[in-house]
């Protein structure tokens, strides 16, 4: 998958990211989507691995589909965008970061306006979710500004929470 925007290239996950990844897994960065990442080293190969196959399945309603976005003008990844299927919703959702170092840029929310159009016309979807914990103000934003609204405020556990937190839970209607 190819995508690109202004600032930012949107595109398949090369095995040649694990060390972008790893870094940006160290800073922090990965925490709010896969938890402790404090070994990701011992895992990211796998990681990427399975995002390559996952990508070759074309299939939003399965699992995952996670894309590396990269800067046009550095040739930097800075950062993931994707999509993770809901199983509590019944619904398709997104999944983005960036990298600590590359933060107050805009990259979220352009990356993740290209990708949900992305989504929008390539699938059968007429509606995206999104969760942020109402602590990420950053994230919630990011959401925001990328056209999602958001529909409720609400005790919720995401798959790699270690308990219910407050978050805001988002919908993207087509």
């Amino acid at each position: 998958m190819l995508l690109e925007t202004t600032k930012l290239i949107i595109r398949s996950i090369l095995p040649t990211d694990e060390k972008a990844f790893i870094d940006m897994a160290s800073d922090g960065s990965l925490w709010e989507i896969y938890g402790d990442c404090s070994e990701c080293h011992k895992w990211m190969k796998e990681f990427i691995s399975e995002a390559i196959r996952l990508e070759a399945e074309d299939d939003p309603f399965h699992e995952y589909l996670a894309f590396a976005i990269e800067d046009k003008a550095s040739r930097l990844v800075v950062g993931s965008v994707g999509s993770s299927y809901y199983e509590d919703f019944k619904e398709v959702g997104v999944t983005y970061f960036i990298g600590a170092d590359h933060r107050g840029k805009g990259y979220a929310a352009e990356a993740l306006q290209c990708f949900t159009e992305y989504l929008f016309a390539r699938y059968d979807l007429r509606k995206l979710v999104a969760t942020a914990s109402v602590k990420n103000i950053a994230s919630c934003k990011t959401l925001e500004k990328a056209g999602f609204s958001l529909i409720e405020t609400k005790m919720y556990q995401d798959v790699h929470d270690e308990s219910e937190s407050m978050s805001n839970i988002y919908e993207l209607l087509l």
